[in-house]
């Protein structure tokens, strides 16, 4: 995978006029063995959330991001689930509109989100769950520090068979 150091990236709050987006988002079948999702979302369900979403982690135990390039394009999504405050710890999640792949804009957003987790919600640490099969994933993952831990057996349920997952880490250090 090639990594673009000279791709710059702004992640700010969701608004109303990235409802298209994530109806593409979460609508998009291909994406649903990457996560819990496996039902459609409603225009109406997704208008909902966007309006009720406070962005604060303590409030929502979540943080959802858009990924925004340069030319002030949405070209993703990236979030902090399963946030456990007692041990300083979320879940990442991160997705890139298919036509956005592959240009640097995943390594850009997850850095930036190192830095928020670190400075401003002082996490001490973010995990992933890869597909062992998502070489990308996992080399995106390690070029940032995440270590590889360990393989979840047959964790993720995909396309009628059980996939292993692994667990990818990264202890935050306080700058």
């Amino acid at each position: 995978m090639e990594k673009k150091t000279d791709v710059q990236v702004m992640l700010r709050a969701m608004e109303p006029e990235d409802l298209d987006v994530l109806y593409q988002i979460e609508n998009d079948r291909s994406l649903w063995n990457i996560g819990s999702t496996n039902v459609p979302y409603s225009r109406y369900a997704l208008h909902n959330y966007i309006a009720d979403a406070k962005n604060d982690i303590y409030i929502d135990d979540q943080l959802r991001l858009m990924i925004e390039n340069e030319a002030q394009e949405a070209v993703g999504v990236i979030d902090l689930v399963g946030f456990d405050p007692k041990n300083q710890r979320a879940e990442l999640g991160i997705i890139i509109m298919r036509r956005f792949r592959r240009q640097g804009y995943a390594h850009a957003a997850i850095s930036k989100l190192i830095d928020y987790t670190r400075n401003v919600l002082h996490l001490r640490q973010i995990y992933a769950v890869v597909d062992v099969g998502n070489a990308v994933s996992y080399h995106c993952l390690s070029s940032l520090g995440f270590s590889d831990g360990s393989i979840l057996k047959e964790w993720l349920y995909c396309d009628g068979e059980y996939k292993d997952a692994r667990i990818m880490q990264l202890f935050i250090e306080k700058g």
